[in-house]
This record gives structure tokens, sequence and C-alpha cells, in this order.
């Protein structure tokens, strides 16, 4: 499964339930996009190593941004920009799940719900 920035951001304000559901998944994934919207985040080196720590004791693989992200992220701001207002981040991310046939998890399925081909968990926090 791969998981959305803000499933991270759940877990870091405590919420046992996004940390359950990272725990029961044995297999764990987040974009690079998610990657570098964590680290952007961080305000020091010490919250950086923090974040990679986690990353790492989690076992968590980084996908890589690969041309047919690229390509497919660009068709559903094309798609999706003007009647549902998708992100680039939003768009990069959900192009990663679906060129990786993976779900995504989320507690923000608007920003993603236009897709028909994203299979989407919705996390309710």
């Amino acid at each position: 499964m791969i998981f959305d920035t803000d499933i991270f951001i759940w877990v870091q304000r405590g919420n046992r339930k996004a940390a359950k559901l990272m725990e029961d998944e044995e297999e764990r994934y987040l974009s690079i996009q998610t990657y570098m919207e964590l680290l952007q985040c961080a305000k020091n080196k010490t919250q950086h190593k923090t974040i990679k720590d986690f990353l790492t004791s989690f076992g968590f693989s980084v996908l890589p941004l690969t041309e047919n992200i690229g390509h497919r992220a660009s068709i559903y701001i094309e798609e999706y920009t003007l009647s549902s207002n998708i992100r680039a981040g939003d768009a990069v991310i959900a192009a990663t799940a679906v060129e990786n046939s993976m779900v995504l998890s989320s507690s923000n399925a608007k920003h993603f719900k236009m897709i028909k081909e994203l299979k989407l968990k919705h996390f309710k926090p």
C-alpha cells in the first residue's frame, strides 16, 4: 500500500488508528513526492533524521518518479485541475499508485475521488 502524506501527519500527531493502519501493512510504500513533502515540513536536521529513521524502521520503500508517472500525473492535471482543482503533488502521488498497481491510503478522498483508475482506501481518523 502507498500512504499519502496526510497519513504520516496523522501518525506524527499521535493518531493510533493511523499508526495501526501502517503497522498492519506488510509492504509499505510512499511516493517520492510524499518523501519530499515530509522532509520539506521538517524544521531542522534533527527532524530530517527522525523522518528518515521512522521510514527505515518501519521498512518503507520510496517509489521513484518515472517518466510514466510524470506523464500520467500531467494527464491528471489536464483532465481534473479545472473541474476538481487537483494539485501537482496529489497528481504525482495518485499516478505513482496507479502506475505501480497499488492501493493509495489517504484521508483526503476529495483530492483523489475523480481518478477512476485509482484504488483508494479512505482513511477516517
